[in-house]
């Protein structure tokens, strides 16, 4: 089965290479104060061995930036989130180029980053006609800089449904990442409490091109994968499946983001390796990480795919 290796978790990588970086803005901070730094945590999610990177607009919402910074800066953030994104692709294909004279060896995929336009694990916030509005302005903000979309971090039915009318139009691959309840369960459910498989069958029904899992811990994404190719199955439909985890302690219906960062656990390359295995076994062919995954853990994961991955 083909691998593809997504990025890890921008906000945190960002974070660590000493950009600037605080809440509420997270990492939008970067893209208004230090842009370049921005490339350069792009350029070591790929040197790393990430084949699809997504833009950094994933902050670029009213959740984040405040209202008023939104309407007067928003979609011109997200615009210049994926313009960063493909000129740190083409820096890499270029000096890739120059060094081994051979550019089918350089694909790389840029995503357009769409994420929950009211935040994050907070379907009881989600208002349907808000977040067409935002979630548009985005997609049209990127669109001329993206290969494909990357629904995120999407936590109900109902953000399901607004991504799915926002991203009909488009010619492009459209990928849904949905986020899980942080509980091991033997039915894998959304952060509303609503079923993977119920998930699964809209997604396949509205033309959906990937179904993924997000900005949960690493435990919960196997029975999430099952669940998904079960349902699957039981359309006669099939799909690539894939997952990035985050590093966070679990999150429960009481977190209230922008408070305070989420507290995060030792997850080491190694550790992260041993999930992804499990992931991938279970048919995931598109596999990254979430907030805390950095670089060293997509190294790790490269070096698994040149391998056996035995």
């Amino acid at each position: 089965m083909d691998l593809t290796l997504l990025d890890g978790g921008m906000g945190r990588e960002l974070k660590r290479i000493g950009a600037p970086f605080s809440q509420p803005l997270w990492s939008a901070e970067a893209l208004i104060e230090a842009p370049e730094r921005v490339i350069e945590a792009h350029l070591n999610f790929i040197r790393a061995g990430a084949r699809v990177i997504t833009a950094n607009s994933y902050a670029c919402v009213p959740f984040h930036l405040g209202e008023r910074r939104y309407r007067e800066q928003g979609p011109a953030l997200a615009t210049l989130a994926a313009r960063l994104a493909a000129q740190a692709a083409s820096r890499w294909q270029e000096e890739s180029i120059q060094q081994r004279s051979n550019a089918s060896e350089t694909s790389l995929s840029v995503a357009g980053c769409l994420p929950p336009a009211l935040g994050s694990y907070r379907p009881d916030l989600f208002d349907p006609g808000r977040a067409r509005e935002i979630t548009t302005a985005l997609y049209q903000a990127q669109d001329p800089h993206v290969d494909l979309w990357l629904a995120e971090t999407l936590s109900s039915l109902a953000e399901i449904s607004v991504m799915q009318e926002v991203l009909a139009a488009s010619e492009k691959p459209r990928w849904y990442a949905l986020t899980l309840q942080d509980e091991v369960s033997d039915i894998a459910r959304l952060r509303s409490g609503e079923s993977v498989a119920e998930a699964t069958q809209q997604l396949c029904q509205g033309g959906a091109n990937a179904i993924l899992f997000n900005c949960s811990i690493p435990e919960v994404m196997a029975q999430a994968l099952v669940d998904a190719g079960d349902a699957m199955a039981r359309l006669k439909l099939s799909r690539p499946l894939g997952a990035y985890a985050n590093s966070f302690s679990p999150i429960g219906d009481a977190h209230r983001a922008n408070t305070t960062l989420t507290a995060d656990r030792e997850l080491t390359p190694a550790g992260y390796l041993d999930y992804a295995k499990r992931w991938h076994s279970l048919g995931a062919s598109l596999i990254g990480g979430c907030c805390g995954i950095h670089p060293a853990h997509i190294e790790t994961l490269d070096a698994w795919k040149q391998g056996d991955r035995h």
